[in-house]
């Protein structure tokens, strides 16, 4: 472990995990204070459904990130990967409570989209797949659960591959953005490859068990 990573651990010690749930609370919040302020443009509902959803993105996909971080430079941020994966599940719940009641409303046309709509056909199964996530991430169900626990969470993987489609879709057509989103993606899960870790480990680099 380098000195920067030692220091830097040191003082991640000291800072608790909790505030990271009131933070979070805090973004969609203010979209949506600014969508009545009229702040968001010609389609405030549109922008907040929007913005809500990619920032949902960005915290899943910093959660996948903190393994790979941990394995490349030992910086420990698993104490607040819990908080994170929450937090990004509450923002995809607000990113769907905005389209349910506050886009479509109707919901004969709600049902309709999702099954003739694919790109929404995608999203809803991320979600689906992030709910047993959610539910279960507290002590309680790991002592529960057992070895299914680790099971059960890795519907993450395909979960974060569908929300990376799903925006890539809604976009329509190849665009850069999206694009980038699902290379990130597509590198994080790359590298949490075991293979890459028992040669690094041959090489006399010790991986540390709770980087899994």
């Amino acid at each position: 472990m380098t000195e920067f990573a030692r220091t830097v651990n040191g003082a991640l010690r000291r800072v608790p995990a909790w505030p990271l749930y009131i933070i979070g609370a805090v973004p969609p919040a203010w979209l949506f204070y600014q969508g009545v302020a009229g702040n968001l443009g010609v389609d405030p509902v549109k922008e907040m459904e929007h913005q809500i959803g990619l920032l949902g993105l960005q915290v899943l996909l910093a959660t996948l990130a903190v393994t790979p971080l941990f394995k490349l430079t030992r910086i420990n941020l698993v104490k607040f990967r819990r908080a994170m994966g929450l937090v990004g599940f509450f923002y995809i719940v607000c990113h769907l409570a905005v389209w349910l009641f506050l886009d479509v409303q109707i919901w004969s046309q709600i049902w309709a989209d999702i099954v003739k709509r694919p790109y929404i056909t995608i999203g809803m199964g991320a979600f689906v797949l992030l709910i047993p996530l959610a539910v279960t991430s507290n002590d309680w169900s790991m002592r529960k659960l057992r070895k299914s626990w680790k099971t059960v969470h890795k519907l993450f993987y395909p979960a974060i591959i569908l929300g990376g489609v799903h925006f890539f879709m809604l976009r329509k057509g190849i665009q850069l953005e999206p694009v980038l989103y699902l290379l990130g993606i597509v590198l994080l899960l790359g590298l949490r490859l075991p293979f890459l870790w028992r040669r690094r480990a041959r090489s006399g680099q010790t991986i540390p068990r709770e980087a899994t």
